[in-house]
């Protein structure tokens, strides 16, 4: 669909907010804390975290970082004024809240706070009880300073700069020192900060089923072989060769099957594909680890086999 942007605002260095409304000033589509956007941009299709508050119905906000290294996504973003129109999906969900959690402990490193922001304001909005920790390199790159000074967020929420004295750092063995069955844990930012989120919650015990977490991007991962293999197509029973080198997505492209994508980086799951038989060699950060070991879904845009052949329904 169409949107509009409507304001555009730097809300720290290298960050803009933009506002996206209807071009008729008709309400949007209704979103859900933790949800993202599809947004096509400079011939690109990039995903961007609803980061307002779920019952404003009449606009999307995204904050957008300027990465210098991307592939130019934000680039492009970064470079559109107010008024211009822009080819959006429909809001998408792969982040949700749990339901019954009775504490939520939120932990954002960076442009991860996007996201999290959207889920505080639902839980301010809900009456539900949580606790925010938002951590950045200093205080110029901390994306809506504004909204964190004001009183119903600042109770709840403390920030982090890497500036600061070792003592006024995140201490993560003592934010997750105290695991408990109804308290759940939500991390969002640079690959690093998840992996040490998530290995301070190992090592303290919690339970995988309350952690969880969004890269916004594909984080170095260890080189498997890169042999050749097959597809078959279940519906079909066409087989499909992927050489060295060529994704799974690609091969399947070259043959006129069109698979879902957007991040192509194993990170945000729109190409999840369902495996019927063969083992999957995944290559993604989108997966769970028992989902892994299940075998019987994989991204195709990253992941390859194991096997000679995997049979996808397809």
């Amino acid at each position: 669909m169409k949107a509009l942007i409507t304001r555009k605002l730097p809300v720290a260095t290298d960050i803009c907010m933009f506002e996206l409304t209807a071009p008729g000033g008709e309400a949007l589509p209704p979103f859900s804390a933790g949800a993202h956007i599809d947004v096509h941009v400079g011939g690109h299709v990039r995903q961007y975290s609803l980061c307002n508050s779920p019952s404003e119905t009449g606009l999307y906000r995204i904050g957008v970082l300027r990465d210098p290294h991307s592939r130019g996504g934000s680039i492009a973003m970064h470079e559109l004024p107010c008024g211009s129109t822009l080819e959006i999906s429909t809001p998408k969900n792969h982040f949700p809240l749990t339901q019954d959690a009775t504490h939520t402990i939120f932990l954002a490193g960076g442009i991860g706070i996007t996201p999290i922001l959207c889920m505080a304001e639902h839980l301010l909005h809900t009456g539900q009880s949580f606790e925010l920790h938002y951590c950045t390199r200093e205080p110029e790159r901390t994306a809506f300073r504004e909204r964190f000074a004001a009183a119903d967020l600042k109770a709840r929420a403390r920030l982090y700069f890497d500036t600061a004295a070792p003592g006024e750092r995140i201490d993560l063995p003592g934010v997750l020192g105290r695991p408990a069955a109804g308290t759940h844990v939500y991390v969002c930012g640079p690959a690093g900060f998840i992996e040490a989120v998530l290995a301070t919650a190992s090592k303290a015990g919690w339970s995988t089923a309350n952690v969880h977490r969004e890269y916004f991007g594909a984080a170095p991962q260890a080189a498997g072989p890169d042999d050749a293999f097959q597809v078959r197509l279940a519906s079909s029973g066409n087989v499909v060769d992927v050489p060295p080198g060529v994704t799974v997505v690609e091969a399947l492209r070259g043959c006129g099957i069109e698979v879902p994508v957007s991040c192509e980086q194993g990170v945000c799951g729109t190409c999840l594909t369902r495996v019927l038989s063969g083992e999957p060699d995944h290559r993604d950060q989108y997966l769970t680890d028992e989902e892994r070991v299940a075998n019987d879904q994989f991204l195709p845009c990253c992941s390859r086999a194991r096997t000679p052949e995997l049979v996808l329904d397809l």
